[in-house]
């Protein structure tokens, strides 16, 4: 497998802004091949600086959206949607920017919007989410550009929770432009073999983030790290491999998802720990 290695700024900083290019030196220096992007607002970013220090630092991009209540394609309110196609067409302003080809996320809802519903409201917003993704979709392919949908574990989200779920969505959407993002940690949560997940999903899959079960460091858990590989392996996978955990020195982002402490003696130390584990496990036989 030719399998890369890169590691989210969510794990220093929130929102990632300019100035946070001060991560690449040591990003790159760790030996990690890329950087996840979170892109909470593309008004922070001056991207003709950023993508210098991409170049200079021999670090390849990866864009994640985010996506809170104003960013909801399932939201019962049409405005909050035209908010939503309007961050997105942005985002695959910077894709097309720093030349990468997806943008990642969980684009269908906001993330935290977990109730019961009936079958019927349920099946109203799956239908919903197809179509607005179909709008998205339709303008990811006219900028020569893939999203990678990303399942969420049910605390989280309960329209798309399992690599089924996502296929069933991509299936419906019925757009080239429409992928696959897995994470291991809403894996471990939601699925029953890691292995059989990635095989569902297939070709189809063009990203993966991983940490823990408890969101800490690559080995330090009970993630199944053998039926991971056992499923990249089959599809042959060639994607990259991404470290998303967070920073607990954020307040608002640790809280939103309920980190209350460090994992590590540094964030440094946690992304150097994981890519140590990453590099050891995918060489493994």
């Amino acid at each position: 497998m030719e399998i890369k290695f890169a590691v989210s700024t969510w794990l220093w900083t929130s929102p990632f802004t300019t100035e946070h290019i001060s991560l690449f030196p040591k990003i790159k220096k760790m030996g990690f091949h890329g950087v996840e992007i979170a892109v909470e607002d593309p008004d922070l970013l001056d991207l003709k600086t950023i993508k210098t220090a991409l170049a200079d630092h021999q670090l390849i991009p990866i864009i994640c959206g985010v996506f809170g209540p104003s960013r909801d394609l399932t939201h019962v309110d049409p405005t909050i949607h035209q908010e939503c196609f309007d961050y997105i067409q942005r985002c695959f302003d910077v894709c097309n920017y720093l030349d990468t080809n997806f943008l990642a996320g969980p684009i269908y809802s906001a993330v935290g919007k977990a109730r019961r519903l009936s079958n019927e409201d349920r099946k109203k917003e799956f239908d919903l989410a197809v179509l607005n993704l179909q709008k998205v979709c339709h303008q990811a392919q006219r900028r020569g550009l893939f999203i990678a949908i990303e399942p969420l574990n049910r605390f989280e989200t309960d329209l798309i929770n399992t690599c089924s779920d996502v296929v069933k969505l991509i299936q419906y959407i019925d757009n080239p432009s429409a992928k696959i993002l897995l994470d291991s940690f809403h894996m471990t949560i939601e699925e029953c073999d890691l292995a059989d997940a990635v095989k569902t999903a297939g070709d189809q899959l063009i990203h993966i983030q991983v940490s823990e079960n408890h969101r800490g460091v690559p080995g330090t858990g009970q993630t199944d790290w053998g039926h991971l590989k056992t499923g990249l392996t089959a599809i042959d996978y060639k994607g990259f491999i991404s470290i998303e955990s967070f920073t607990p020195h954020v307040q608002e982002l640790a809280d939103a998802v309920c980190i209350w402490k460090p994992f590590t003696d540094s964030q440094d130390s946690f992304a150097a720990q994981g890519l140590s584990f990453l590099k050891k496990w995918i060489k493994t036989p």
